[in-house]
């Protein structure tokens, strides 16, 4: 059996890193991020961490390498990594969904919560790259949605709604829906 990329998408601040936290710690699979390796090549190419910068940069990459820029960047460390099943942390478009569906079985999670909850998330972490007024968040947003991360969420094999629960329960949550979609798959690949 090829192996299993487990892909979690959602707006910027639903909460994709406390479904992936949860899920790796529960499965122990080890965790690609979309945003590191972005962040890592705009570091590497000297370009500033702040928003404006990243989201020209993440532009800019998708222009010169294509709208799968990201995903070949991604796909370049699976290669290194020797699990049947991997989570990729961010991914935005369906381009990218087909360039992952070359390295294994493909399995969408996405996590949704409301633009107000997102944009009080976003304030509180406080990473340079993340909007510190809602007109930048809105900017963001739209940004986001030209990459097509929407159809990424219609997409979803699985879905989880971030709003007004505590982190424990959206772990418990995530990982309760992948077990069972990871059960569907190894069970239908056994046959």
């Amino acid at each position: 059996m090829k192996r299993v990329l487990v892909c979690v998408t959602g707006m910027p601040g639903s909460g994709k890193s406390v479904v992936v936290e949860g899920i790796a710690e529960e499965f122990r699979y080890p965790v690609l991020s979309m945003g590191d390796v972005v962040r890592e090549e705009a570091k590497h190419r000297g370009i500033k961490g702040d928003l404006k910068s990243m989201m020209e940069f993440a532009k800019r990459l998708r222009e010169e390498m294509g709208p799968t820029a990201v995903a070949e960047l991604t796909s370049q460390r699976i290669q290194s990594i020797n699990s049947e099943v991997i989570i990729i942390d961010g991914v935005r478009s369906l381009d990218e969904v087909t360039r992952f569906s070359k390295e294994g079985l493909v399995i969408i999670v996405a996590v949704h919560a409301s633009p107000r909850t997102r944009f009080e998330r976003l304030v509180r972490r406080g990473r340079p790259d993340d909007p510190s007024n809602w007109e930048d968040f809105r900017e963001r947003d739209l940004k986001e949605l030209s990459f097509g991360i929407g159809g990424v969420i219609a997409l979803a094999d699985v879905m989880i709604v971030n709003e007004g629960k505590n982190i424990s329960d959206i772990k418990k949550e995530a990982v309760s829906k992948l077990r069972e979609e990871l059960r569907n798959v190894f069970t239908t690949s056994e046959k």
